[in-house]
């Protein structure tokens, strides 16, 4: 989609875009959006900020006053969207992380989410997940259809990545995976906001320190199946989650929405010289040429702006090229990627503003490696690529027919969102004891949800 706002600043695009493609499950107004972001100056944070609170006031005291006239439902979709209005007014702040607008946006939008989550039928449970000697904060959303108060049921186990909140994957996901029957966990982790402003929990490469105690948390709880449960990253998630699976095997299926390879790449990709010359430079005591250089990308470069303020503050480091260097530690290279044991769907943005095209090379790494990792046990090494170049409707006979050639055994899905889904690659691996309609379910899930959801915009990175 050409930009019609901001057409000179893809920061700004980017989020306008994410938080007008919320529409879909009510996350938010087109008409609210639209005049929101025309009041915006380009580039300036303050302005942003000030645009986005204002908009949010007013749908939040609109809601408040259905609430009080009995009107529940009208009072439920306003405190949803000014959820996520509040989330976009301090989403620019984090370069000084002492700004009080961050916590009164934040405190705002997780109220107004909480007052929604009570107003749904049957509610959203607010719940808290024991981790190390703190919490995770979160939701549990019950399984919505017949029986499903009684029954046992798949449960999807769900978190964002760089900067995503755990409120926003109602509308990633979560919602409809309600609908569809299956119970959905979502979470903050260390370094996503609930954790990093409540806590001061920054990110952590080892994630399954993070999702082992949440899976222990879900297998916990009543109407749980312990041989159905999935794990869903989103973003820079689309790393954490792979990494999880890796190490831990009672999940049953991962979603990686992108797939991330190696972050490190991202950062040194487009150095000059050897990656060891460029990881040396970065984690060096001193290296104030290369301070120079990213001071001159993050003047020149929104997204590079952005990126490296809030990286500072969700990676816990104090300077720009701390927070690049941080990002070396994040990959699932070195034998990582060949110890995912369940079947995985790997989603890829066509037009990522934050990868180069050598980063995105590497989602075909990390497909190869899950699929072919013959050290694996029940893992072969025979792939099957099916690229069908074309565009699809809802619904369309064509991508039903191609996810029903699969049958019951798992795979692994690419696609990139260009407007709408432009092309769709299945890959079909033939993998022993890994026959399950619960994970042909799932990825066909995801995959007709996001075409339904990104007609709009493109894929977004958060």
């Amino acid at each position: 989609m050409d930009p019609f706002l901001f057409p000179d600043d893809t920061s700004f695009w980017y989020e306008t875009l994410r938080v007008l493609g919320h529409t879909a499950y009510g996350g938010a107004d087109i008409g609210e959006v639209v005049t929101t972001a025309q009041r915006i100056t380009a580039g300036d944070y303050d302005s942003w900020h000030d645009e986005w609170l204002a908009t949010a006031d007013r749908v939040a005291q609109e809601a408040e006053k259905m609430l009080a006239a009995g009107h529940g439902i009208s009072a439920r979709d306003g405190l949803m969207r000014a959820n996520n209005y509040y989330r976009s007014a301090e989403f620019y702040l984090h370069g000084n992380p002492d700004d009080p607008r961050i916590d009164h946006a934040d405190t705002r939008a997780r109220e107004c989410f909480v007052r929604a989550t009570a107003l749904f039928d049957p509610p959203i449970e607010p719940v808290e997940i024991p981790y190390a000697d703190t919490v995770l904060h979160g939701y549990f959303y019950p399984a919505l259809g017949r029986g499903m108060d009684t029954a046992v049921r798949p449960t999807l186990i769900m978190h964002s990545g760089f900067d995503g909140t755990c409120e926003e994957l109602h509308w990633f996901g979560a919602a409809a995976g309600q609908e569809r029957g299956y119970h959905v966990v979502t979470f903050d982790g260390p370094g996503q906001p609930a954790a990093r402003r409540h806590d001061g929990l920054v990110f952590r490469p080892d994630w399954e320190h993070v999702v082992t105690p949440v899976l222990d948390w879900v297998l916990a709880r009543p109407g749980v199946d312990p041989s159905r449960v999935g794990l869903f990253g989103l973003s820079m998630g689309g790393l954490l989650a792979p990494r999880a699976a890796a190490f831990e095997h009672r999940l049953a299926a991962c979603v990686a929405m992108d797939g991330v390879y190696d972050l490190g790449i991202t950062v040194t990709g487009n150095m000059p010289g050897e990656r060891a010359d460029a990881e040396a430079a970065l984690r060096a005591d001193s290296a104030p040429d290369l301070d120079a250089m990213i001071d001159q990308l993050m003047a020149a470069n929104p997204n590079i702006r952005w990126a490296a303020t809030h990286g500072q503050y969700v990676m816990g480091v104090d300077s720009p090229r701390a927070f690049f260097a941080s990002y070396l530690d994040y990959t699932l290279a070195d034998g990582i990627a060949e110890q995912i044991g369940c079947p995985t769907l790997v989603c890829d943005a066509a037009t990522d503003i934050f990868r180069s095209d050598l980063d995105a090379g590497y989602i075909t790494v990390l497909v190869e490696m899950i699929a072919g990792a013959s050290s694996t046990p029940g893992l072969g090494a025979e792939v099957e690529w099916i690229v069908l170049e074309r565009a699809f409707a809802v619904g369309d006979a064509a991508l039903e027919l191609a996810l029903a050639e699969v049958e019951d055994r798992p795979l692994i899905v690419r696609f990139g969102v260009i407007g709408i889904i432009d092309r769709l690659r299945i890959v079909r691996s033939q993998i022993v004891g890994r026959e399950s309609k619960f994970c042909n379910f799932l990825f066909q899930f995801f995959a007709e949800f996001f075409i339904v959801k990104h007609k709009m915009r493109h894929m977004i990175y958060c």
